[in-house]
């Protein structure tokens, strides 16, 4: 018998949506003649199936009923995924048609129909139709749907619920993959309440609740949460077997409408703790707003980033500069529908070019005459600039050397460097290229002249390329084993947005000649990081003490210059400016005369090791390990 049914329901959803359209409103106008039916029954006492009352308020019942419900999107409607939603366009059809029906048959009355029956009929009719639409929803969802699904069905509790934990939990009853168990929430008022049928327990039962309903998963549904308050709670869910998962925070979710597919894993900024700081509208305009503003590297993970935000804040143009075509499409493509979103008028200049190519950069400096410059060009792969540390000092040296030459000569405002912490007492090729780069600047402000020289130096940015964390994640879902370089490896980090926004705010601080750092806040250790990810991703970290853990940790050895411990300053003291996150450091540089007199022999070098003995006299800290290049992982 169930099979049979199987078969008629499978065999009705491959159906054109045009003739189940048409299979509804003959089924809907079967139920508006049973509602009269049962109206008429119900206040005349008596059964009868057709009679001429019955058949004038038929005549009339059933074109309004059709007209009204494809007017008002009844029939637009998907069974399966009947909610609320549906429930208010019905509430609101029958609204119409209560009042054409009662209108007739109870204000103006038709001789040999009872006035009673314009509001019974519509009464019984809504309620019909009311129970076949949740009929149809059990049939087509939750027996249909979870009659096909055969993999494991996933048991989850949402943390909070409010608007979005409910709103998520429509959207879960749709999926025949996952099954709600409960809802968690801090508010103890609301322990032992039910929504729509399901539980809410306090959240000091989490443990409890998690054994008894057999839990396997758990959606964090307060998108209004600080990235504090997040934290605190992620922390609390570390010590239960549960796969946590969260919804972006509100001012992401902008179309106000939360389902399934809103839901994401949890990332290292959910683990920060660390709210941003309101941006200073003043620095962040005054280079950039009204004014023509070339970005070098513009297709990279900061070079993009920096673009999304000058394009919005009406930059009069927008130079993107980039050697990658592909990357200069990307970001092109992007920047115009964010345009086109926003209402900005910034105009968009894409340009191919290598910042090691003088002739190119002359010529878009001398043709735009950019106000600001901001050079985020670079290569910043640790382990392949090691292996490649020529072209690793042609690009990140000598492009910088170009470009501040080009902006020099046609008079830019100002040139804002992007830098790393890895520029400082750096044990690579590519941190101690990126300190030559700032000695650049250094000495070139120190001549003084018509541009603004400053560097603004800062760790990772969290989705870069060679971020760890989607990398963890993706070995996570492969069943391990994580693979880290050490154990005790400990990194900054920041979100690239608030990267970015703090880049351009330091511009607008520069007087000439800074070294602006960023408070990255607290380090991050790599190794609480991992196991952190593979507990919150519901499984259990495997090694010497449980042996039967989930995922594996192996450390795989510091990679070719890579350093325990990432620095932010070479001295010490550094000095606040008006922005809280925005230090300035207190850093010597090499003479102009040296400084050039070193880069002269640089440029004209071949070869490795003596590359190599020339970035220790540029800079003195370089304490670089003798590595073969093939050995970079």
């Amino acid at each position: 018998m169930i099979n049979s049914l199987f078969t008629i329901l499978n065999w009705f959803a491959g159906w054109p949506r045009g003739r189940k359209q048409i299979v509804v409103i003959l089924g809907d106008m079967v139920l508006c003649f049973l509602a009269i039916l049962i109206a008429w029954t119900l206040r005349m006492e008596y059964l009868t199936y057709w009679n001429d009352g019955i058949g004038q308020l038929l005549a009339i019942a059933l074109p309004v009923s059709v007209t009204v419900f494809w007017v008002t999107g009844v029939y637009r409607a998907v069974f399966r995924f009947a909610g609320m939603g549906m429930m208010a366009t019905l509430a609101r059809s029958f609204g119409f048609y209560a009042l054409v029906i009662a209108g007739i048959f109870s204000a103006i009355g038709i001789a040999g129909v009872p006035r009673s029956l314009g509001i019974m009929q519509p009464t019984i009719f809504f309620g019909l139709v009311v129970l076949s639409r949740i009929a149809a929803r059990y049939l087509f969802l939750d027996l249909l749907g979870r009659g096909k699904f055969r993999g494991e069905v996933r048991r989850v509790l949402i943390y909070g619920a409010g608007t979005a934990g409910q709103q998520l939990a429509a959207s879960i009853a749709a999926e025949p993959s996952m099954r709600l168990v409960g809802y968690i929430d801090d508010d103890t008022r609301l322990d032992g309440q039910k929504l729509d049928g399901i539980r809410v327990y306090s959240a000091s039962k989490l443990a409890q609740i998690t054994k008894s309903r057999d839990a396997t998963d758990l959606f964090l549904a307060i998108p209004r949460l600080s990235r504090a308050e997040r934290r605190a709670i992620v922390d609390r869910l570390e010590d239960y077997p549960l796969h946590v998962q969260t919804l972006p925070q509100m001012t992401d979710l902008v179309e106000g409408k939360i389902t399934i597919n809103e839901i994401r894993e949890l990332d290292i900024q959910d683990l920060l703790g660390r709210e941003p700081v309101a941006p200073n509208e003043l620095l962040l305009g005054r280079t950039v707003v009204g004014k023509t503003v070339l970005v070098t590297g513009a297709g990279g993970s900061i070079g993009s980033e920096l673009c999304r935000r000058i394009a919005t804040m009406q930059a009069g143009r927008l130079i993107l500069y980039e050697r990658s075509e592909f990357a200069l499409y990307s970001i092109e493509s992007e920047l115009r529908r964010l345009l086109k979103e926003s209402g900005a008028t910034t105009e968009i200049t894409p340009i191919l070019g290598s910042v090691t190519d003088a002739p190119r950069l002359d010529y878009v400096f001398s043709t735009y005459r950019p106000d600001t410059v901001y050079h985020a060009a670079a290569y910043k792969h640790v382990p392949l600039v090691e292996a490649n540390p020529i072209e690793g000092i042609r690009n990140n040296v000598f492009g910088t050397l170009e470009t501040v030459r080009a902006a020099e000569k046609f008079e830019v405002a100002d040139f804002i460097l992007i830098s790393t912490d890895k520029a400082v007492r750096p044990t690579n090729v590519m941190g101690t290229t990126k300190r030559c780069a700032e000695l650049i600047l250094q000495s070139h402000a120190e001549r003084g002249g018509a541009t603004k020289y400053s560097m603004v130096r800062f760790g990772n940015v969290l989705g870069s390329s060679g971020s760890v964390v989607p990398l963890f994640r993706q070995q996570i879902a492969a069943g391990g084993p994580i693979t880290l370089t050490h154990k005790d490896v400990t990194r900054y980090f920041m979100t690239i947005p608030e990267a970015a926004d703090l880049v351009i705010q330091a511009a607008g601080l520069a007087k000439g000649g800074e070294v602006f750092v960023l408070d990255m806040g607290e380090p991050v250790r790599i190794g609480d990081l991992a196991e952190t990810m593979i507990r919150l991703s519901g499984l259990t970290v495997r090694n010497d003490a449980s042996p039967s853990g989930d995922v594996a940790i192996t450390e795989v050895g510091l990679r070719p210059g890579e350093k325990l411990y990432e620095e932010l300053l070479i001295g010490n003291d550094p000095i606040e400016t008006q922005h809280e996150r925005i230090f300035m450091a207190r850093e010597e540089f090499l003479p102009k005369q040296e400084l050039e007199l070193i880069l002269d022999e640089l440029v004209q070098c071949r070869e490795r090791d003596e590359a190599i003995a020339l970035l220790e006299r540029l800079v003195p800290e370089f304490a670089l390990e003798k590595v073969a290049a093939n050995e970079c992982a």
